[in-house]
């Protein structure tokens, strides 16, 4: 039981929340059946495609090789971040031996 909402209801949620901040950035979200309805107060959402969803998890994503790249760059780019880090906590280390 510590599950307290269904992915279906999760998901509206999110597509409730989103929407609007994406539509004050001036962006669109990429789904023609998306419409917002007045009666219940929620957006309705086309079909998802889970074929796509798969692809990307498995690594066949159309940016996969774009997203990976990133990821590696950061990465490397954070090196500095990570050795400051050991470098303070080693510090630590000695002075609290001392």
């Amino acid at each position: 039981k510590i599950k307290l909402h269904s992915n279906d209801e999760l998901r509206q949620r999110f597509v409730d929340n989103t929407v609007p901040q994406v539509e004050i950035l001036g962006m669109t979200v990429p789904d023609a059946d998306l419409r917002y309805d007045e009666e219940t107060g929620h957006y309705r959402f086309g079909e998802i495609d889970w074929q796509e969803l798969n692809e990307v998890i498995n690594g066949r994503g159309v940016c996969n090789h774009e997203r990976l790249g990133a990821k590696r760059k950061a990465w490397e780019e954070g090196a500095w971040v990570r050795e400051a880090a050991l470098a303070h906590a080693e510090k630590q280390r000695a002075r609290d031996a001392a």
